[in-house]
């Protein structure tokens, strides 16, 4: 009886132990903040400093920053509006009737529609231009809210500045209107030309219009009506995708009592709604939590510009590097010959070719790119240019030295 009794207690004892959930298995690689508030102190007190702050057991991370600011909700997202219409009140930077007879066409059905009767080839004025209008529309935009709107040329305008844009109507992908733009051209670019000389600063032909537009119809949606929703990183990476999971179960289980994230894969993460949360509420605790983000190793090169940017995590194994310039610089400089005087010549250009080769001094130096720091200073020595720097990198990637994605743009 009494070891019937010491079983039973034994299985009770083992039944009352909370089961091992997400947040047990993950808070160690997880910040633990009690509510959304203690998660904005502690972010605040920190003055996002990742020095100031603890990290997770999974390693050391670039930096700290609120799940809001490297994430976004799959299908919470803009949708692309655009529509065709035309800017009047043009000081004769218009459109060329005869060159854009589109621009025509629309005037007169304009004018129709308005109930006034447009022969055709009835005016040449230059005050009236073509144009394509472009918008974004937000989610969670509903009637009666007001967007920005792009407005670009079609035809062969030169300035588009002091113009008004007529009603216009934006549609979606699926050729429904869902907003209406009207109102005055704002242009940062200006044109101005004479009989032998012209300027053109910025870019007279495209301008925009702050709160042109006005959104009549709001674009239907699943949120807030499943229980589940997806976090996608803007920055795919497993290792920031899991210290994210992991600080969010650590924070619901003290508020809801159990973890509600799992990382599916290196961008999304699910997370399980409780039903008696609200989906806003839900996610206003959780967008603020710090999480400890990583990187992938990666070099960006602009050959156009000469830009070079280093992340931190590259490194470099021991290479010697020499690097050295040449410079052939050919030079064309043709002479006129004139034939004798009173004599059966005719002038005749002679080519002169003047060819000039530079090449400096080569240094050889040694590159240990244990860090960033030591991979600029060794760079810095060798004094290269960022050109010459652009081509060293592409060799040391050759040369299987540099461990880390180079980027040529």
């Amino acid at each position: 009886m009494r070891k019937t009794f010491a079983i039973l207690l034994a299985v009770l004892a083992l039944v009352s132990q909370p089961a091992a959930s997400l947040a047990d298995e993950s808070s160690k690689n997880a910040r633990e903040f009690g509510s959304a508030v203690d998660a904005d102190a502690d972010w605040l007190g920190s003055g996002g400093d990742p020095s100031k702050m603890a990290y997770a057991e999974l390693g050391r991370g670039s930096a700290v920053a609120r799940l809001k600011d490297i994430a976004t909700i799959q299908g919470v997202r803009e949708n692309q509006l655009v529509g065709y219409g035309l800017v009047i009140g043009l000081k004769g930077t218009g459109d060329s009737l005869r060159n854009s007879p589109f621009t025509e066409q629309s005037m007169r059905a304009m004018l129709d529609n308005l109930g006034i009767s447009a022969p055709r080839n009835s005016t040449r004025s230059k005050n009236t231009a073509a144009v394509i209008v472009t918008a974004n529309l937000p989610a969670f935009a509903g009637a009666g809210s007001r967007i920005d709107v792009t407005v670009s040329s079609l035809g062969d305008a030169t300035s588009l500045q002091g113009g008004t844009l007529v009603m216009t109507q934006l549609m979606g992908a699926d050729n429904q209107i869902y907003a209406v733009a009207q109102g005055n051209m704002i242009v940062s670019g200006f044109s101005a030309e004479g009989e032998a000389a012209s300027v053109t600063q910025g870019v007279p032909t495209s301008g925009r219009i702050p709160n042109g537009a006005l959104v009549e119809r709001e674009v239907a949606g699943n949120f807030g009506k499943e229980s589940e929703m997806i976090v996608e990183l803007r920055d795919p990476d497993f290792t920031t995708a899991v210290r994210a999971a992991d600080t969010i179960n650590v924070f619901a289980k003290r508020r809801y009592g159990r973890g509600v994230a799992i990382a599916r894969d290196a961008k999304t993460i699910r997370l399980s709604r409780p039903k008696n949360v609200p989906a806003a509420r839900f996610l206003a605790e959780l967008e603020g939590l710090p999480i400890t983000t990583d990187e992938v190793a990666r070099v960006v090169v602009d050959e156009r510009t000469g830009t070079v940017v280093i992340g931190e995590k590259v490194r470099i194994s021991k290479v010697a590097i020499s690097h050295g310039s040449l410079t052939v610089r050919v030079t064309e400089t043709p002479m006129v010959v004139q034939p004798e005087p009173f004599s059966d010549g005719v002038t005749a250009v002679e080519p002169n070719t003047d060819i000039a080769v530079n090449q400096q001094n080569a240094k050889i130096g040694i590159l240990t790119g244990a860090n960033l720091e030591n991979l600029v200073k060794g760079l810095n020595q060798i004094g290269v240019k960022p050109t010459g720097i652009i081509a060293i990198l592409q060799a040391i990637k050759t040369s299987g030295a540099l461990h880390a994605e180079l980027v040529v743009q």
